[in-house]
């Protein structure tokens, strides 16, 4: 059964002096892929660019390069969009794949058609830096002949079991390794923990980037802006292609998750990064409303 949702994405960073010139480099247009349909997305920006151009990047996802040259104290981009998901497969399918060293070693010695795209996120990245640590901590998940994506889940259970989430304790520019011997952070840090523990292996993981629908406690109504950006590990297997997992929610990705894009790791994906000339200091405010709707 598929579910639509409205997505509304506001980020509003306001400057102590006026940014005379800013470029900006957005991923904010939701994919579209096997399980989920981008069925509208518009972009609103204030104030209006002078310049912007749409691309796809070297991962296909859709981006948009804004030039702002007026002086301007404050810039909001909000991203309207409206996506259908998919059903993806269960657990009851993780068994069906291969074995981790089978998976392992036709990704070493074989490269094909089918292996060529797995095969670019089996290496280090800016924010992942494999190592014995990291194959170490992921280890006894990964025992002789065991379904590699039956072993991706218990990997991703230990995480959200091991580490705690502590939006304090990080930021971007944390290493991998301080996270994993420190096991605090927020859903960037655990999906590259859970990354760099499957490359360490020698499989294949990509980073993704996009939204959760969260739930208000019973008895209370859903607040605007209370939904996250947030961010998950998809794991290759020979057969069923890409498989997402959650560390920080302790899940398989199923109807809750809206993919905005996927790369080698959070630099690839930033929803919004640029160069300003100008603006001192910032406040960065950021405000997402995921709605269910329902025909």
């Amino acid at each position: 059964m598929s579910i639509r949702y409205r997505v509304l994405h506001e980020t509003v960073t306001t400057y102590h002096r006026d940014v005379t010139l800013s470029q900006q480099f957005l991923h904010m247009t939701p994919r579209s892929f096997a399980y989920q349909t981008t069925e509208s997305h518009e972009l609103s920006i204030t104030p209006k660019p002078q310049d912007w151009s749409n691309r796809v990047d070297y991962f296909g996802n859709a981006t948009r390069l804004l030039t702002l040259s007026t002086p301007h104290p404050e810039l909001t981009v909000v991203s309207d969009s409206l996506v259908t998901i998919q059903p993806r497969p269960d657990r009851s399918r993780l068994i069906d794949s291969p074995a981790w060293e089978d998976q392992r070693a036709r990704l070493r010695s074989t490269l094909d058609a089918t292996t060529l795209e797995p095969y670019a996120f089996l290496f280090n990245s800016p924010h992942i830096a494999c190592g014995d640590e990291l194959a170490d901590y992921a280890r006894p998940s990964f025992t002789p002949g065991r379904p590699v994506l039956e072993a991706c889940m218990e990997l991703t259970e230990r995480i959200h079991s091991d580490f705690k989430y502590d939006p304090d304790a990080t930021t971007i520019a944390t290493p991998l390794l301080d996270v994993l011997r420190g096991r605090r952070g927020v859903c960037q840090d655990f999906a590259h923990v859970m990354i760099g523990c499957l490359r360490s292996l020698g499989l294949s993981c990509r980073y993704v980037s996009g939204y959760i629908l969260t739930m208000p406690p019973e008895g209370q109504p859903r607040l605007v802006g209370a939904d996250a950006s947030h961010a998950w590990a998809s794991v290759y297997s020979e057969g069923l292609g890409w498989i997402d997992f959650d560390p920080t929610n302790r899940c398989l990705v199923q109807h809750e998750h809206i993919t905005v894009g996927w790369g080698r790791d959070f630099s690839d994906v930033t929803p919004m990064r640029g160069i300003v000339l100008g603006g001192g200091g910032q406040e960065l405010r950021v405000a997402v409303t995921v709605t269910p709707i329902v025909d």
